[in-house]
């Protein structure tokens, strides 16, 4: 008798629709925050450091704003995936 291995799926329609999601949320939530920042501050965000107008401050508050947002968002739609890809690991390591 042979014996028959079971298929597992790859997941690569999953890690597609993750691949996008990374790239196309940050890029909607910049552009929401870039809105936001001109409503809160009544200014346009800093994004031309070179602009004689923007300040020190303004800029690196902009930066911090910017990066907390937008990296959390890339953290929040990875982390379901590393988790998956750890507990698949470990599941095929044991068997």
């Amino acid at each position: 008798m042979s014996k028959r291995k079971d298929r597992k799926k790859d997941g690569s329609g999953g890690s597609a629709v993750i691949s996008v999601a990374g790239i196309a949320v940050p890029l909607l939530l910049r552009k929401l925050l870039t809105i936001a920042w001109a409503k809160v501050v009544g200014k346009e965000a800093p994004i031309d450091l070179t602009n004689p107008k923007v300040t020190f401050p303004e800029a690196l508050g902009w930066a911090i704003v910017l990066a907390i947002i937008v990296e959390t968002s890339r953290f929040a739609i990875n982390a379901p995936a590393r988790r998956r890809s750890a507990l698949e690991s470990a599941t095929t390591e044991s068997d």
